[in-house]
């Protein structure tokens, strides 16, 4: 429909399949399990006592934390009512999942101890506006989990996009290669853009003083021959990055 963004037309797919988003995500709970589970591993260091799901869906990873760390106030925000509603009908009750934009996060500065990403930013236009709202909410810590197109397609893809990334050409030619959209779309999981969060890993560094960037999905042809020496972001298709500032504690 003429006149709507990238954004709008995601969620508009979002409302379309709400009934079927856990079943059309199920085949990613591996790795993101494994996220949540370093998360999980790092918050219960840390004591961390507060937490928000930025992106949340229907509360897949609200629940999952909430079952990691117990006792941890874990809440989602989703600006797709429809999929709200659906977490309704999983028990998620108002305070555990929220109406609420990423890129206006109705929160405070500095509200919560961690705010964390599973799997949004691919489908943001503008992912730094997102990442900007969560160091705003944030005392202690940030978490992505997302895509990484550096490490997709064939080696000599690869080699392009990284050549490309050095040269500061990749947003120009994806712009020519998507013609002007700025973005694809799939059947399975509507809008998306070209992302790697490698695009924001210096960003989110200055925020923090220890980063974390950890492969999720690394290919173990790649990992374990001379592919390797160009690390993570030529051998893994999804990333966890954390980034912490162990010297804002926690009340």
């Amino acid at each position: 429909m003429s006149g709507q963004t990238a954004e709008d037309l995601q969620r508009s797919f979002y409302a379309r399949t709400a009934d079927s988003y856990d079943t059309a995500h199920s085949r990613e709970t591996g790795e993101y399990d494994i996220g949540f589970r370093l998360i999980a591993g790092v918050a219960g260091a840390m004591g961390v006592r507060r937490m928000v799901d930025v992106g949340a869906g229907t509360g897949i990873g609200v629940l999952r934390l909430r079952e990691l760390l117990p006792g941890v106030d874990i809440f989602g925000l989703e600006p797709v009512a429809e999929l709200v509603a659906q977490g309704r009908k999983k028990g998620l009750a108002e305070d555990l999942l929220r109406i609420g934009d990423g890129r206006t996060l109705p929160l405070a500065d500095g509200e919560v101890d961690f705010a964390v990403a599973t799997g949004v930013l691919h489908h943001v236009r503008h992912p730094r506006e997102v990442i900007r709202e969560m160091i705003r909410v944030s005392r202690s810590g940030i978490f992505i989990s997302d895509i990484n197109r550096y490490a997709q397609g064939s080696l000599p893809s690869r080699f392009a996009k990284l050549a490309l990334r050095a040269l500061g050409l990749w947003p120009a030619f994806y712009f020519l290669r998507t013609r002007g959209k700025g973005y694809n779309q799939s059947r399975g999981d509507g809008i998306f853009f070209s992302y790697s969060v490698y695009d924001d890993l210096s960003y989110l560094a200055a925020w923090g003083n220890h980063t974390l960037v950890v492969p999720l999905d690394p290919d173990p042809k790649l990992s374990a021959g001379w592919p390797a020496r160009f690390g993570s972001i030529f051998t893994a298709g999804h990333l966890l990055v954390g980034v912490l500032r162990q010297n804002h504690h926690t009340p």
